[in-house]
């Protein structure tokens, strides 16, 4: 059971993959960093610490997935996303995910780069590639920001557990006997359904704040509707 947790454990993956992952962790914090400085404004960095302690407090209610055995809890990249942008929004989980690591003892403290790659980095990634795509598809309403938040919280929360998948085959510490295929699909089937419960959550935060403040989701900010192509006047020329 404990290879179906997204907060790996010391001990799940070898040490040298560990270290791997720990310095592309850092790397990618390290661009969001630089990224993210050309976002922040008056407006962008209160935000992204309320986006921290509402992932913080949120991750702390799990509810049950009875066809599985287990239970899941918000992962937070796809909200952070939608709300102060990837890069900042991938430093809010990360955040979110250290201070779980070093004071709840919620993942190993040495498989922190693991985590941060996959829940932080990967699935914040994956998450605003699918909004910066929906919203120019979805219409600007409660309804197409609710349904763009919803998908994009599903898929992301199945990315980033297929990272761990990934990173099991590449170091994990028990034999799967090359069934690496099998612990694909039970992880996928598992957070397809936890999945449902973060974009159920993503997609209501969103549309409240966006009903109450717009100006406040970075996602409608930043990406904007696509202009139709000027249309050629028909005529001769003056």
């Amino acid at each position: 059971m404990e290879t179906l947790a997204m907060h790996i454990s010391n001990g799940i993956i070898n040490g040298p993959v560990a270290g791997i992952f720990a310095a592309v962790a850092l790397a990618a914090l390290t661009f969001c960093v630089l990224r993210g400085r050309q976002d922040l404004d008056d407006r962008l960095a209160p935000m992204a610490g309320l986006v921290a302690a509402f992932i913080f407090a949120v991750q702390m209610l799990n509810f049950p997935i009875f066809t599985a055995g287990v239970s899941g809890h918000l992962l937070g990249g796809a909200l952070a996303a939608m709300l102060v942008g990837p890069w900042v929004g991938a430093l809010c989980v990360a955040v979110v995910l250290v201070v779980q690591a070093l004071v709840f003892g919620d993942g190993g403290v040495a498989m922190l780069g693991l985590n941060i790659t996959n829940m932080a980095i990967l699935g914040t990634a994956a998450a605003y590639l699918l909004i910066a795509g929906l919203l120019r598809v979805l219409p600007r309403t409660p309804a197409g920001l609710g349904a763009t938040a919803f998908v994009a919280a599903l898929l992301s929360v199945v990315v980033a557990a297929q990272g761990f998948v990934v990173q099991y085959w590449l170091g994990g510490t028990t034999d799967l006997g090359g069934n690496i295929t099998g612990l694909a699909g039970t992880m996928g089937v598992v957070h397809l359904l936890i999945g449902i419960g973060e974009g159920l959550i993503t997609a209501t935060t969103v549309v409240t704040v966006a009903k109450v403040r717009p100006d406040l989701v970075y996602a409608l900010r930043a990406l904007k509707p696509a202009t139709p192509a000027p249309v050629p006047a028909v005529g001769g020329v003056r």
